[in-house]
């Protein structure tokens, strides 16, 4: 080959190259931030999303609003790593910026040189068919090696007009780098602006004026439910699973009660996650059968309500034994007054961020709905307030933040109908939906420390999210 068709070939070659680099490498870096370089004119740019949510407002009693904090998203400070990636790719696009400005330097000095060979060319190719149509006037030698000339410089004129069409391709490529680099940085600014550092140094300082917030909070009033979220399906239609409230953030124990009468049998599962698999970690044994759902696990014990009788029981799952048992004077059981479903449902024991509570009814107060505060080490009744909403016309009730919530129902179309507030010994009516996915609940109970509602739903265990309104605490509030 001719010094001119190797200079052509290593040209070619770097161009080939690149061309390469441009089609597979940069396309799956780019990807990081899914943003997609095409060969047109248009490149799309993406924005990081904002990545901060509310977590938590306040208003005073005049609706004033006192604080709202703000978070990152978990998911924020991995942004971090996609930073460095974002750094290394630039770093990446500017040198080859710069070898794609060195090979167009080479390319348009090459290129004036291949003009020129090739107007040569084509008019030595018409000369030589001249020649050729008149060869008997030259000496046959001459006109050979002219022959063999030519036909060495054949094969070079394909070889230009690629030349030609790949220096096109450069300056395209040149354009495409110009561009991509301007929205990259675009992007590398952006994402500036939530550097890990400064994102961690904010989120100390939110945590600060969070703590700072929360202290002036008084307990939450219920505005909304949403889910269900479902767990797990196991069980008869009715039963009861539940969780420590006042346990520790490591502690996540499980305790599961299938059906609402002639079972002594406690599970327990040391997780959710264990819950869910089906692996338990222990078995109890009552002394006594229980009566209805409702039971809950507070502080270590369980408290439920004796089978065929008002009387509540205490027993310690650490220990096995019952530590107190008092009967709850008045109180209706055995379908006496149950919820709408049924089920020996008469005695409702349930807690909230206030302490233990026992929801029931009695003949004194015309079937109604009594809410009575309980000694957790005793039983003892420590105070009751007489509400005026049948027991036998709820479907379900639970209190959050000496609130007692009823529900109308506990099949589908079921809402918070009514709640009653202890604090203020006033009730209202209230409106708040909830989805009733598998048409029967046969127990829901609030656990102040998952800010949830457990739910038995027709063999269903489920959670629901609620969304509580806080206010300011005032110099009257105690």
């Amino acid at each position: 080959m001719s010094p001119p068709l190797l200079k052509l070939g290593a040209v070619l070659s770097t161009m080939a190259m690149i061309s390469n680099w441009m089609s597979q490498t940069l396309p799956s870096l780019v990807g990081l931030n899914t943003t997609r370089i095409t060969t047109s004119d248009t490149l799309t740019q993406i924005s990081p999303k904002e990545g901060w949510q509310v977590y938590s407002s306040a208003q005073d009693p005049d609706g004033r609003c006192i604080c709202t904090v703000v978070a990152p998203e978990q998911n924020l400070c991995s942004r971090d790593a996609k930073s460095r990636q974002l750094r290394q790719l630039l770093e990446k696009v500017q040198n080859m910026s710069q070898s794609i400005e060195v090979l167009n330097l080479r390319t348009q000095r090459d290129f004036q040189y291949v003009l020129k060979m090739e107007t040569q060319m084509k008019g030595l190719k018409a000369k030589f068919r001249q020649i050729e149509d008149d060869r008997k006037t030259l000496m046959t030698k001459h006109f050979q090696e002219l022959k063999e000339k030519m036909d060495e410089l054949l094969p070079l004129i394909p070889v230009l007009e690629q030349y030609k069409t790949d220096a096109k391709l450069i300056t395209q490529f040149k354009e495409e780098i110009r561009n991509l680099s301007t929205v990259l940085t675009g992007i590398q600014e952006e994402i500036g602006a939530y550097d890990y550092e400064e994102l961690h140094q904010r989120v100390i300082s939110l945590e600060t004026r969070l703590r700072d917030c929360m202290k002036k909070l008084t307990c939450g009033k219920l505005m909304k439910i949403t889910g269900p979220i479902t767990v797990k399906i196991s069980g008869t239609r009715f039963g009861a699973w539940m969780t420590d409230p006042l346990a520790s953030e490591k502690n996540n124990r499980v305790w599961y009660m299938d059906s609402y009468t002639n079972n002594k049998i406690v599970r327990e599962y040391k997780s959710i996650a264990d819950f869910v698999s089906g692996a338990e970690s222990r078995t109890y044994n009552l002394p006594f059968k229980w009566a209805g759902t409702n039971h809950v696990v507070y502080n270590g014990s369980l408290y439920f309500n004796k089978y065929q009788s008002n009387i509540i029981i205490k027993y310690s799952f650490d220990t096995g034994r019952v530590l107190a048992q008092r009967s709850l004077e008045y109180a209706g059981f055995h379908n006496v007054y149950p919820y709408t479903w049924g089920g020996f449902s008469d005695i409702d024991l349930m807690a909230d961020e206030i302490g233990l509570w026992a929801v029931y009814a009695t003949n004194q107060n015309a079937g109604n709905i009594v809410i009575s505060q309980l000694n957790q080490d005793t039983l003892e009744v420590l105070k009751s307030w007489s509400t005026g909403y049948p027991k036998r016309s709820a479907g379900e009730s639970f209190m959050i933040c000496g609130t007692l919530y009823v529900t109308n129902s506990h099949l589908t179309g079921a809402k918070v109908y009514y709640s009653y507030s202890t604090k203020t010994s006033t009730y209202e009516y209230t409106d708040i939906p909830f989805h009733n996915q598998y048409f029967h609940i046969s127990m829901l109970d609030y656990n102040a420390r998952d800010r949830a509602l457990y739910a038995w739903n027709n063999g269903h265990q489920v959670l629901f999210n609620v969304t509580l309104f806080h206010v300011i605490k005032t110099e009257d509030d105690t």
